[in-house]
Order: C-alpha cells, then structure tokens, then sequence
C-alpha cells in the first residue's frame, strides 16, 4: 500500500484531502495536530511514504513536524500546506526539508498530480535501495551514491533529499551546462507540476549549503544569470 500521514487540524479540509487520497490508491493515517502526527509516526514505525503537513497549527507547527520527520526519515516525502500569505513559511518549509508546498485552496487534481508524483521519486529510491544498487556516479571531489541518495564530497558524507538527490543526479549527468529552471522544474518535479519555478531556487539555496565550502560564494553550483544554473567541479 502506499501509505500517506495527513496531518491538518481543520476537520473540513483534511477530510477532502482524505477523501481524494484514498480514491487515489492510498492508505491514509490521519492526525489534526502537531502532536499527534508526531505519536502516530511512531505508533506505525515510521511505515509512510509520505506526509502532508499544514503549516499553521496550534502547538506543534508543521514547520517543527517537518524538521523532526526529516531528522527521522531521508527517504519519506514531504508536501506542505500553505496559505498564499505564507510566502516566508513556505521557504522556511523547504530549507528544512519539505519536498514540495501546495497554496489553499487546491483542487482535488493538483492535490494527487503531486502527490503522485513524489511517491513515484520515493518509490525509485526505494526500488534501487532494495535491489542493492551500487552505481556511483564521480564528478570532481564528488561522489553521488545512486542507492543511499548521498553524496560525498572529499569522502564525507553528505545526506540528500529525494529532490536535493534529483537535482544533483541531473547536474552530474550535465557537468558544465547552463540548465534553466523550467529544464530542472521538468526534471525533477515532472512535467505535470502546476506549482512555482522557485522552488528550484530554494533546493538550490539548500544544496549549496550542504556541498559548497562558501554558500555565499558558490564554486560548484554556478547561477547562469537570466537562465537558472550549472555544475562545476574545475574551479
């Protein structure tokens, strides 16, 4: 089954996303709160694929959910819930680890169009983990794991995200082409993506502060201005 962790404190909504999700195939475990979302993550073994988080929550915020189910978990992917004036939230959301962010309200089709489409990327994680997957793919300093989503950089681990993972598989395969947004929104995101091309921006943001010796002053993930960005390893 593909199993999905709702959490949303306003009954109304969670229920039409409950509703939608389980005529899309899946196995929902639902929790109105921060709290609880955290217990039942546990009560289950952590056995989700993914998880939608709301934003604003009394107690425990979904920013905080996403932060500790990503300390938890590498692999689960992760959607949050905003409101269009939540603009700051939603990058906060993604610089913590959150995979994708939808805007309220939605309709039923975006809502599984993205869900979809990131349970497809956990599943191929999944799929080359199990299958002991070893290809390595070597650029520079750098090595990307195809099976553990990791990359190392001078031999030290550096941990992924399934989005952070995807860029930089593309990069590697890539080295020293200028990839626009849209290339790379396509890519990663697929080519159904209804949402905002700055969401490349803000993965980028967060991988340069993983891999780069400078974020500030990027040597390996270069902004090719007017275009989006390209992968370096000869500076």
């Amino acid at each position: 089954m593909k199993n999905i962790l709702v959490v949303e404190d306003e009954s109304t909504i969670r229920e039409f996303i409950v509703i939608n999700l389980i005529r899309g195939g899946y196995n929902v475990v639902e929790a109105d709160c921060g709290e609880v979302a955290l217990q039942k993550y546990e009560e289950y073994k952590g056995d989700f694929d993914l998880a939608i988080l709301d934003i604003m929550m009394p107690g425990i915020d979904g920013l905080s959910v996403c932060k500790e189910l990503r300390k938890k978990n590498g692999n689960i992917g992760i959607i949050m819930l905003s409101a269009k004036t939540q603009e700051m939230d939603k990058v906060s959301a993604l610089m913590m680890g959150a995979d994708d962010y939808i805007t309220k309200p939605f309709s039923p089709s975006e809502l599984v169009a993205r869900i979809d489409a990131l349970y497809r990327r956990v599943v191929l994680s999944t799929t080359r983990a199990e299958n002991n997957f070893k290809e390595e793919i070597k650029s520079g300093d750098f090595v990307l794991n195809l099976k553990n989503h990791s990359i190392t950089k001078r031999g030290k681990l550096i941990e992924l995200t399934q989005v952070e993972f995807q860029i930089m598989e593309y990069f590697f395969s890539n080295p020293g082409v200028a990839l626009d947004r849209l290339d790379i929104l396509t890519k990663v995101w697929g080519k159904a993506y209804v949402g905002e091309e700055k969401i490349v921006d803000v993965n980028i943001r967060r991988l340069r502060m993983k891999i780069e010796d400078e974020p500030s002053n990027p040597k390996f993930i270069i902004t090719v201005w007017g275009l989006g960005y390209k992968w370096e390893t000869n500076n």
